[in-house]
């Protein structure tokens, strides 16, 4: 499991309908905008792993100006806008085409995308979700830029 996390004021997700047209899906105020890429052997254990690590990721600024602070610490609370995203969990190893094959299949990675979810949710971070297979546009205000990258540990 692999994800990009950045830090950020604030982000709205849009869905975009079949003609084109957006609606505002959701928004957060200060905190995370993560775009989760699922593998297909990704499993319970790697989406308890990326849960937690992304509700506790240090990556605010205590009153010294050090990232010393997970979004659960910040005042008043940060929240996660988590974002379905496969092109995540593909390589660009070879060639000039991104290659997407190791990417988990529906509907089993809008499961575990809906688990990561509610792990990070029973974390106690506030949760707004993406649509899974939906078309989506994300507009963020990024803060810092602070931008990581994280990936589950493979057996």
């Amino acid at each position: 499991m692999r994800a990009v996390i950045q830090r950020v004021e604030s982000a709205t997700l849009h869905l975009v309908d079949a003609s084109g047209a957006r609606s505002a899906h959701t928004h957060i105020d200060a905190g995370l905008v993560v775009l989760l890429g699922v593998a297909a052997d990704d499993t319970q254990k790697d989406a308890a792993w990326m849960a937690s690590k992304l509700a506790h990721m240090r990556i605010f600024e205590d009153a010294d100006g050090k990232m010393n602070l997970g979004a659960l610490d910040c005042t008043p609370p940060g929240q996660a806008l988590v974002v379905p995203n496969f092109t995540v969990a593909g390589t660009a190893q070879k060639g000039r085409r991104p290659d997407f094959m190791g990417a988990m299949k529906p509907p089993e990675a809008g499961a575990m995308f809906e688990r990561v979810c509610e792990l990070i949710a029973a974390e106690g971070l506030e949760v707004q979700r993406g649509v899974f297979g939906a078309d989506m546009r994300v507009e963020l205000i990024n803060d810092g830029p602070i931008t990581i990258v994280i990936e589950s540990p493979k057996n």
